[in-house]
């Protein structure tokens, strides 16, 4: 079989490569499906974009890399897309912007468009090898027990990282990467809870609360905090796991934008006869401050208690440090932090400056997004970089 450009990968960037690259296009992929990481997003709503996506947003070894295309391919472009297609949605915090329906709606979308475009996919299809031949390259899959050769002048792999193994996430891009001379940088877990040894919260498994949150390196994150039986979860955490290394310890800060020591002090004017967990319940859930009060190790009224030992109590409620022992891994994080170098690609095209005619777009580029719509993003502004490349 002839086509002028198979694409590896049905998901988000495939898909949106397909439907606007011209030409004979084929996307194969091994899933049932198309689309179903784009199907579970944002709690089955699909957190398609973010309205303030800047390249500050992402992660990678070259923090230039991604200014290109983002650039190029606006939220505001994706927006107008959906707008189009008469699919509603909504603002929902922070930038992030959702489905009034269903995320099937914008799969339905991109799916729609690769049939406009004139394009095939195959779903049930195994990628078994990508070899150089010819003005080209031979591609050979396996497609329901059949093997299959397809010639093609152009590869784009859009088969995404490791996270999520259970719909099928492997690491082949990386595979393809280095078999044609390609680095790839370090990858692991991101946007994933932190896990800690014994249980040590479970007994606060399901409160949350707004906090701030701080890894030993890069942003703080103003969001929610989760306890759960394993551990933290919520979207704090889910920031700080990209930035975060084992052994370092994170910082949350429990009353953000509020004066610990002076609410403190207040509740010890007017209720001094309480105890301290009575006081912090007023400031953060109940069971959080029943256990930070064993942790303190401060029994007795709020009258007893100096100005000096409230002012170590409003300390460890701005700047809670814990070490998690590590994450949940791949199985449940939403995206895999690093993949293909990006020196070894055009940041104009996304394709292989070593290998003419293979492309890398999505997230098995390392260029990683926060959480809130920026991976999304990534996946259809660098797969419009090469669509624009591919169709001249």
């Amino acid at each position: 079989m002839q086509v002028d450009t198979i694409i590896l990968g049905a998901g988000a960037a495939g898909l949106m490569c397909a439907a606007h690259c011209g030409g004979r296009v084929l996307v194969v992929d091994h899933a049932k499906k198309p689309g179903e990481k784009i199907r579970i997003s944002g709690g089955g709503r699909c957190n398609f974009t973010n309205t303030g996506c800047e390249p500050q947003n992402f992660l990678s070894s070259n923090p230039h890399f991604a200014k290109s295309a983002l650039a190029r391919y606006t939220p505001w472009d994706f927006v107008s897309l959906v707008s189009e297609h008469g699919i509603a949605w909504h603002e929902k915090t922070l930038g992030q912007l959702f489905c009034d329906d269903s995320a099937q709606q914008i799969v339905d979308m991109l799916t729609g468009m690769v049939a406009a475009a004139g394009a095939e996919i195959w779903m049930r299809t195994a990628v078994r090898g990508v070899e150089a031949s010819g003005a080209g390259y031979t591609v050979s899959l396996d497609r329901g027990g059949a093997a299959v050769q397809v010639q093609a002048g152009r590869v784009v792999v859009a088969t995404g990282g490791k996270s999520i193994p259970k719909m099928g996430a492997t690491g082949l891009a990386y595979d393809i990467a280095r078999q044609f001379g390609l680095a790839v940088t370090d990858t692991r877990p991101a946007l994933v809870p932190f896990t800690f040894p014994e249980g040590r919260f479970a007994p606060l498994s399901g409160v949350a609360l707004p906090v701030r949150g701080q890894a030993a390196t890069g942003p703080s994150f103003d969001e929610a905090l989760l306890f759960t039986h394993r551990g933290l979860s919520g979207p704090t955490v889910l920031q700080l796991s990209s930035y975060w290394r084992e052994g370092e310890p994170v910082t949350i800060d429990l009353l953000p934008g509020r004066d610990a020591m002076a609410a403190l002090r207040d509740e010890r004017a007017r209720a001094g006869r309480r105890g301290l967990a009575r006081a912090l319940s007023t400031l953060v859930p109940a069971r959080l401050a029943d256990a930070l009060t064993e942790d303190l190790g401060l029994p007795g009224n709020l009258a007893d208690m100096s100005d000096k030992v409230l002012d170590g109590v409003a300390a460890r409620l701005h700047s809670w440090q814990v070490t998690p022992g590590g994450t949940e891994g791949y199985r449940t994080a939403e995206v895999t932090l690093g993949g293909v170098d990006t020196d070894g690609l055009s940041s104009q095209t996304m394709e292989a400056k070593a290998a003419p005619g293979l492309y890398f777009i999505g997230e098995s580029v390392d260029v990683t997004g926060w959480l809130g719509g920026y991976n999304f993003q990534w996946a259809w502004a660098s797969a419009m970089a090469a669509a624009r490349a591919i169709g001249g």
